[in-house]
């Protein structure tokens, strides 16, 4: 284990990230974990430039973990890992304000026309709720509760720490392990839909 007090120059560090990877793709997911806890905070500060809302920046870090995990066989080495993931990073940030930013239309509220109202009805063909609570049911008790408590219960990391007496950062942690394990079962079923 290198010296964290030692500083590594560029290349170091771009060959320290290319044995991670190489690592991760061969399912050790302790490397993977190398590289999130290494680039965590950069892509924080680099999404927080780019998203005012503070709030929303642990999703879009964990998130833009979770794409860059689900592409890494599309990394090449012959770019930087840092490069790759901050390009990520800012795709997805991008991506975030623009679906902000969409005009949008109440499906539930009648769109006025110049014959009178019309109302919208939309059939969801793809939505299987099904699905999706049966991949979160499987997960483990520890990522459940926290999966739960966030999305399903929308609270926020601080109430979760605090309602389940866990550090921040082990909520964190869970439910980033809980998205991965989520997006890892919805791609094994994608064929199932």
């Amino acid at each position: 284990m290198p010296d964290p007090n030692l500083r590594t120059s560029p290349s170091e560090s771009s060959e320290q990230d290319r044995e991670l990877v190489e690592r991760a793709l061969e399912g050790d997911e302790g490397a993977y974990g190398e590289l999130v806890d290494k680039y965590r905070n950069a892509l924080y500060h680099h999404i927080r430039r780019i998203v005012r809302e503070k709030s929303e920046v642990d999703d879009l870090v964990q998130e833009t973990f979770i794409k860059a995990f689900s592409a890494l066989e599309s990394y090449s080495s012959q770019y930087a890992f840092s490069t790759w993931l901050y390009k990520i990073a800012t795709n997805h940030a991008i991506d975030f304000l623009r679906k902000k930013k969409l005009r949008t239309h109440s499906i539930d509220k009648p769109i006025p026309t110049k014959e009178g109202e019309m109302e919208m009805e939309l059939p969801d063909t793809t939505y299987r709720p099904d699905r999706h609570q049966e991949a979160i049911d499987a997960l483990p008790p520890k990522y459940y509760r926290v999966i739960v408590l966030r999305h399903q219960h929308e609270k926020s990391y601080e109430e979760i720490a605090s309602e389940l007496d866990l550090p921040l950062g082990t909520v964190k942690a869970h439910i980033f392990r809980a998205r991965e394990l989520l997006n890892k079962y919805l791609r094994n079923k994608r064929g199932t839909f």
